[in-house]
């Protein structure tokens, strides 16, 4: 009988030893395995969101870059309601090199896809240095203009302050907004009858 003595303690160790093992440990290790495995998925969409950042703050500084690229081009062209005031400042322009303004017209603009040309006829009289000084004003504005159709020729009656007479189409150009947007198709209207 004392063989089996030992029997019953090692019984109760391994009942216990199983209780534990399916109870407590089978589970949580189940469970931490899961958990490495959903850790092992989280770090890769975090990484995944920190590669995204990057993209994406790369996007934003190159939309800051545009910006300011769109400001710069607005000094340079711009939009339809600041032609009035481009005008005044050429005559003054004009008037401030004493050069005499004998023509200014602007004439019909015209639609391109995402700006409009505006051109000025102008007709001047003055002397050839006076000339000079306006066109290299006028190279220095913000604004754009090209100068077309130019012709210069001395007046047949000169004077200290006037011997020339010259000609040309001055063009700006102007930004069109509306193009950005596009329009909503027109419906149909349905007749009753």
């Amino acid at each position: 009988m004392r063989n089996r003595s030992w029997f019953g303690p090692v019984f109760l160790v391994v009942v216990v030893f199983g209780l534990f093992f399916f109870l407590y440990y089978k589970p949580r290790s189940t469970e931490l395995k899961n958990l490495k495995t959903e850790r092992v998925k989280v770090e890769q969409e975090v990484e995944g969101l920190r590669v995204k950042k990057k993209d994406l703050d790369k996007i934003e500084a190159e939309i800051q870059d545009r910006n300011r690229e769109l400001k710069d081009l607005e000094l340079i062209i711009p939009q339809k309601k600041e032609i009035s005031d481009i005008l005044r400042k050429i005559q003054q322009l004009a008037f401030d090199c004493l050069l005499n303004i004998t023509k200014f017209a602007p004439k019909e603009e015209i639609v391109k896809e995402f700006y409009s040309e505006s051109p000025i006829a102008v007709e001047i009289t003055g002397n050839y240095h006076n000339l000079g000084i306006f066109f290299d004003r006028l190279s220095r504005f913000s604004r754009l203009f090209n100068i077309e159709n130019f012709s210069i020729k001395a007046l047949s009656k000169q004077t200290d302050s006037s011997t020339i007479s010259a000609n040309w189409t001055a063009k700006t150009y102007l930004f069109q907004e509306e193009s950005l947007e596009v329009p909503a198709p027109k419906q149909k209207e349905i007749r009753k009858k």
